[in-house]
């Protein structure tokens, strides 16, 4: 397919603040790989999508596929919604992708009101490979390369099970959204259910399974299932709530790191030290959580190596036009998944918070 005419971007790193989305542009000074005519003289030109623009999680994926652009002479263009319920803001990034002429587009979506955008995108000739949160269904895009969520929840559950030695588990889930349907979020709850030994019901739908019953070393009770946004203040005012309806809670799941920071605040405030919470990313601040005892144990996953394995398979794509795929039994690439605590549980693999801390983001 020929490219059409573009005006290359500027030689250097401009910051457009004020706007629904953040972008960013960085750009080379040397001619590069080819494009998607084959040309040897066009550069190859990726648009990364994430969330929000500040989270760590997103940030450290722009930076691995920054550093992947730069060592391989890729124009990259960085967009964000202004937070992670923003699809309006990706939409916009998306469209702005075509009508640049973009060879790709990288995208952590914002949820199934971005899917529209996303076929528009493939049926104007770009290849669309999402990160961190697959599509429904997964034929949305050409690949998804993500870590195993359904497993993160599954190994913090796990690991709650073993941590609680038989007592009674009285437990709050804080979740993502109660107003959207974004698959990382049944994912990593119904791991954590299911890890825990409790049947999750319909493994697709959050907040269905049975509230009291036994998991796998004892009784359990669900106090609650909140939403938080993703959101630090979002975690604590759910906290607040899941306190109110029983200020017994020593159990914490956290869908991510940011919204389980909120829920410790929250326990603190209310005097409790002692409730194990546990939650999925493995930022450095989280595994710094778990060397301060604030998190039991975190899910580690790597997003700059998500960054940075989407620019490189974009790069192939456009040299051979092959399409990365899955190892077999898997319908994702696997970019990998770790359990960080320091109170290992017998049997379960985990690493503790120093190592935690090297492989850290």
């Amino acid at each position: 397919m020929a490219r059409t005419a573009r005006r290359r971007p500027p030689l250097f790193v401009t910051a457009i603040a004020g706007l629904s989305a953040a972008v960013f542009l960085l750009a080379g000074c040397s001619a590069g790989g080819g494009g998607s005519d084959g040309g040897s003289t066009d550069k190859v030109h990726v648009t990364l999508i994430t969330k929000d623009p500040d989270n760590h999680f997103w940030t450290a994926m722009v930076d691995g596929a920054t550093k992947a652009a730069e060592d391989n002479n890729v124009d990259l263009t960085v967009a964000a919604g202004k937070d992670q319920t923003d699809a309006d803001g990706q939409i916009r990034a998306i469209e702005d992708a075509i009508a640049r002429g973009d060879n790709a587009i990288l995208i952590a979506n914002n949820g199934p009101a971005v899917d529209d955008a996303i076929t528009k995108a493939r049926d104007a000739g770009l290849l669309v490979i999402a990160l961190d949160t697959p599509t429904d269904p997964l034929s949305l895009v050409d690949a998804t390369m993500a870590s195993d969520n359904f497993h993160a929840g599954e190994l913090i559950g796990q690991w709650t099970a073993g941590a609680l030695g038989g007592k009674k588990a009285t437990i709050a889930l804080l979740d993502l959204f109660g107003d959207k349907i974004v698959s990382i979020d049944h994912q990593r709850d119904q791991g954590f259910v299911t890890g825990m030994g409790i049947d999750p019901a319909n493994d697709q739908v959050n907040g269905d399974e049975a509230a009291r019953g036994t998991y796998s070393a004892g009784d359990y009770e669900i106090v609650c299932n909140q939403a938080t946004n993703g959101a630090e203040d979002g975690g604590r005012s759910a906290m607040e709530n899941c306190l109110s309806a029983n200020p017994g809670i020593n159990v914490v799941y956290s869908a991510n790191e940011t919204s389980g920071v909120g829920a410790v605040a929250a326990l603190k405030a209310a005097g409790i030290t002692d409730a194990l919470v546990v939650s999925i990313d493995g930022s450095c601040s989280g595994i710094q959580s778990v060397v301060d005892g604030q998190f039991g144990a975190v899910a580690q996953q790597y997003p700059s190596k998500m960054g940075q394995l989407g620019v490189e398979a974009v790069i192939k794509w456009v040299a051979d036009g092959s399409v990365p795929q899955p190892e077999a039994g898997l319908d994702f690439i696997d970019t990998g998944i770790t359990l960080v605590t320091d109170k290992p549980v017998t049997g379960l693999d985990s690493i503790d918070s120093a190592k935690g801390l090297e492989l850290c983001w």
